[in-house]
């Protein structure tokens, strides 16, 4: 059941993130804000990595991203080859506004399941948290 039901959430929840996403930015450059939001200080090549890109295309991105001050780019003092990429107080923003309304209308869905299913999802989550080794910061 859990091979069949999570992707298709998580497939909704992609879906509704990126339909909340700014028009200024492509699927890639929003999926980079996520991915640092949850791995904060990645290099380029991580990035690169994570989105299945050239690095001379996620470099473009991030270089677009820089210009829109949604992310900021740090060169190691050490090895100046060496760059890492992390959030800016904007780019949280626009993952913070997307989120917020991605909740509220994944809580409307919900909002259709009786007290005691909603009771018996958020308990399921939390035990596949702990099967994952996370510890969720609230339950929502």
């Amino acid at each position: 059941m859990v091979l069949s039901a999570v992707p298709e959430v998580m497939r909704l929840v992609r879906q509704d993130m990126r339909a909340r996403r700014p028009s200024n930015l492509t699927v890639p450059q929003f999926r980079t804000l996520l991915h640092l939001r949850r791995h904060p200080g990645t290099s380029i090549s991580g990035i690169a990595e994570h989105l299945g890109l050239a690095l001379s295309t996620t470099s473009h991105h991030i270089d677009a991203l820089c210009k829109r001050n949604y992310v900021a780019r740090d060169i190691a003092a050490a090895d100046r080859r060496r760059a890492t990429v992390s959030l800016t107080a904007q780019g949280e923003e626009v993952l913070g506004v997307a989120r917020t309304e991605t909740l509220e209308r994944m809580a409307r869905r919900l909002g259709a399941f009786s007290p005691e299913e909603r009771n018996n999802l958020g308990t399921a989550m939390l035990l596949l948290m702990r099967v994952v080794g996370k510890t969720p910061e609230r339950r929502e």
